[in-house]
């Protein structure tokens, strides 16, 4: 970004952004016919910058976790903004899936002969301007940037002020790898603003953007939700369930268990609520209690929970149940089978990421029928509902709206269909 716009930031936001807007629309337009080698060039060439700029990266997010401590943000939202060097190489390795994956624009399906002789189907097309408003995480920069280039989008970034310097860093090798393969600088741009008034700009700018993706708190995506004039795909919160069936494997109930909520707090897909079928209880919890304890876990339960595991367990509040902690806290259940399970997933599951743990079939199947979420599992962990690990090499979040997309929003997330027509001079009776 050159400095007439940094200085227009700092004055005039609606004018900033209307420039802004602008330019990320003819860029779109440009992006959406580029070939898919200049598409992979430029992904390989950021990854190649944001690999011999580590140093720097860390630099700046370390300027930014000082200023973070210094404001008190608490320990998840540090935790989140932080970029070690296994992040970074996950942030590269993200990038480098992203560009070895098929390219979905111009895909045509569905094609069929119709009895008048013509042949109709779909093909898929980028939506145009994407616009993600995101907080804390840097590595989104990356990744949103990734997901929206591959799928012929141009970006419009806003990051949280927290990461500003972070998301700044890797924005500049974002435009470095665009230039050098030939594309639009434009086509990814970072907003170069900390002014909260940018967000109301963008949910606000329908001739320019064609959809908001907001990642962030509860109280940002309502407040988006809530006034935006462009379309949204959103997910509120992850308050996420694991059910250890009466016919579970211990062990690997056990396992589920533990990793759902310790492997780490600070996710939407970190299990929040533990719901244990009430005839093997008294005989799971304490061991696994024991390991939580150790863990640094605080446990809340209900009166059957507590009557298992005594004073160690805290009394869960009926807040408790509806809570996205991100913390190590973790609310647990005893329910008397797999219908009071469902049950309570549908009254106060967020429908992100859900789980059971079961040897039946019949009854796995059963759950993944009947529980209403974007991502249901059988014996697995809720960290497993990402775009890395679905193979979709990133995502640009995580979506439990039914329309557009739903679950994490990978390349075909980011892209819609049009009917294409083919004839040979057919005309119509």
């Amino acid at each position: 970004m050159n400095q007439a716009a940094n200085d227009l930031a700092a004055t005039d936001v609606a004018a900033y952004m209307s420039e802004l807007g602008v330019r990320a629309r003819s860029a779109s337009r440009a992006l959406a016919a580029a070939a898919t080698a200049a598409k992979d060039a430029a992904l390989l060439a950021i990854t190649d910058d944001l690999d011999g700029r580590r140093d720097d990266l860390i630099s700046q997010n370390r300027r930014d976790l000082e200023a973070g401590t210094a404001k008190g943000l608490d320990a998840a939202l540090l935790d989140r903004l932080e970029l070690t060097p296994a992040r970074i190489d996950s942030m590269i390795d993200g990038l480098r899936q992203i560009a070895a994956l098929t390219d979905p624009v111009g895909e045509i399906f569905d094609l069929k002969f119709r009895p008048s002789g013509i042949q109709v189907g779909r093909m898929r097309v980028p939506l145009g301007v994407v616009g993600i408003i995101y907080e804390s995480r840097p590595n989104v920069t990356a990744d949103a940037a990734a997901l929206c280039l591959k799928s012929g989008n141009a970006a419009v970034l806003r990051g949280g002020s927290e990461a500003f310097l972070s998301n700044q860093a890797i924005a500049a090798s974002i435009q470095r790898g665009l230039e050098s393969a030939g594309l639009p600088t434009d086509a990814v741009q970072v907003v170069a603003t900390t002014d909260r008034a940018v967000v109301d700009q963008m949910t606000a700018m329908p001739e320019s953007i064609d959809v908001i993706i907001p990642r962030g708190g509860k109280g940002l995506i309502e407040r988006i939700s809530a006034g935006a004039r462009v379309p949204v795909i959103k997910h509120l919160h992850g308050v996420c369930h694991v059910y250890v069936d009466d016919e579970a494997d211990p062990h690997k109930a056990f396992a589920v268990a533990f990793n759902a909520k310790t492997q780490r707090y600070g996710t939407c897909n970190t299990m929040e609520t533990l719901l244990v079928n009430a005839t093997i209880a008294a005989d799971f919890l304490p061991g696994l209690a024991t390991a939580y304890r150790e863990k640094g876990v605080e446990l809340r339960g209900c009166d059957a929970t507590r009557e298992v595991l005594g004073a160690t367990c805290a009394a869960a509040s009926e807040a408790d149940w509806d809570e996205e902690y991100l913390a190590p806290i973790l609310s647990i259940r005893i329910v008397d089978d797999i219908d009071a399970a469902i049950t309570h997933i549908t009254s106060h599951g967020s429908m992100h990421t859900e789980s059971i743990v079961t040897e039946n079939l019949t009854k796995a199947r059963r759950f993944l029928r009947e529980v209403d979420a974007s991502s249901v599992m059988v014996n697995a962990s809720t960290r497993f509902a990402d775009g890395f690990e679905y193979g979709l090499g990133a995502e640009i979040g995580i979506s439990t709206d039914k329309f557009h997309a739903r679950g994490p929003v990978g390349l075909e997330g980011l892209t819609s269909v049009k009917y294409i027509v083919l004839g040979d001079g057919h005309i119509r009776d």
